[in-house]
């Protein structure tokens, strides 16, 4: 078993690692221009060279007017796939998947509330909860490709189907959906947008610049680059910095993933999660992990440590709450043991 503190001392850096650059993207954005139009900000985002666009090298401005420091040369490290965040003026540069704890990138793999990385393979073309709340609900739909040579699916997060609960202030409380998804593509093209956000049905149009926003009572979607890249935030509840990518060819030859440009390059999200206020008896795949009573049963020191119990997390659909740890709306999984129990790991 690995040492494990208390969720409240063992998360503390990483939650605030991730509300400053959450709360960093956020603001960016907000403070963004069409192009064209100059702008001011702690943080850059720009795109890796290995995705299309952009430059491994940029120079950033960096206002500090305290230090008066010069402008800094920001390098992107290689393992950013997607967006390099770079905050001034120190020019420390992050990833997406540097997001931590909440995170989920690649052929699935999250990092849990208690700081610590596994994978979650799933199957392909099924719907996963990653987590279930009394008043949260969050599904994933997988895809993937069948190799051969192996027991398993390769997979990735192609959507997330979002159920919640607001107050209309006469004391009732009405039920919404959020559909956040990556639109397939037979060909990756980083100026083309891929990504699709619904919001109790209706297609949310986003006009193509940084910072663009849409917002309704407690719940918004604001872009974090012209293309690709979104933050969807409900107040108070939780945040979800989104980007989506492709499975490039130099992946999936390392990986074997048979991916082939010009069929269907699998295009997914990549995600970083920020909850708050979820219950003690929150549950699914992610949720489970900032339960106060999670006890990690996975080999942490494994290169692949993977979660088992597939079969506790699937769902009938996108938005369904039918798995057996579902407890949106009240819902209570009678008998179903932590998901890390050696049975299913």
């Amino acid at each position: 078993m690995a040492p494990r503190l208390p969720a409240s001392m063992a998360c503390a850096a990483a939650v605030a690692l991730l509300l400053s650059l959450s709360s960093a993207l956020m603001a960016s954005a907000a403070a963004s221009s069409p192009p064209g139009v100059g702008k001011a900000s702690s943080m850059a985002v720009f795109t890796p060279k290995v995705v299309g666009i952009g430059k491994r090298n940029s120079e950033f401005t960096c206002e500090d007017t305290r230090r008066r420091r010069p402008k800094c040369m920001a390098t992107c490290p290689d393992r950013c796939r997607t967006k390099c965040l770079v905050l001034c003026p120190t020019c420390k540069t992050f990833c997406l998947c540097d997001f931590y704890p909440g995170v989920s990138c690649g052929d699935p793999r999250f990092t849990g509330g208690d700081g610590n990385t596994f994978y979650f393979h799933g199957k392909k073309d099924r719907d996963f909860c990653l987590l279930s709340d009394a008043g949260l609900h969050i599904n994933a739909h997988f895809i993937g490709r069948r190799n051969p040579s192996m027991s398993r699916d390769f997979t990735w997060i192609q959507s997330l189907g979002i159920l919640f609960f607001l107050d209309s202030g006469a004391g009732d409380r009405h039920h919404h959906r959020l559909r956040l998804a990556a639109r397939r593509a037979s060909r990756w093209d980083a100026a083309e947008d891929h990504v699709d956000v619904e919001f109790d049905g209706d297609v949310i149009d986003l006009p193509r610049h940084d910072g663009a926003r849409w917002s309704s009572p407690a719940v918004s979607v604001t872009r974090t680059a012209a293309a690709n890249g979104v933050v969807v935030e409900l107040r108070g509840v939780f945040r979800i910095v989104a980007a989506a990518v492709p499975v490039t060819e130099e992946e999936s030859r390392v990986h074997g993933y048979g991916v082939v440009d010009g069929e269907d390059v699998a295009v997914h999200l990549d995600l970083g999660f920020k909850f708050e206020g979820v219950t003690d008896d929150v549950h699914g795949v992610l949720g489970q992990t900032y339960r106060s009573d999670y006890v990690n049963r996975l080999n942490v020191t494994s290169n692949m440590p993977v979660m088992g119990g597939a079969d506790k997390f699937l769902s009938s659909g996108l938005f369904a709450t039918d798995c057996k740890v579902a407890r949106f709306g009240g819902a209570k999984a009678a008998g179903i043991a932590m998901i890390t129990d050696a049975k299913y790991v």
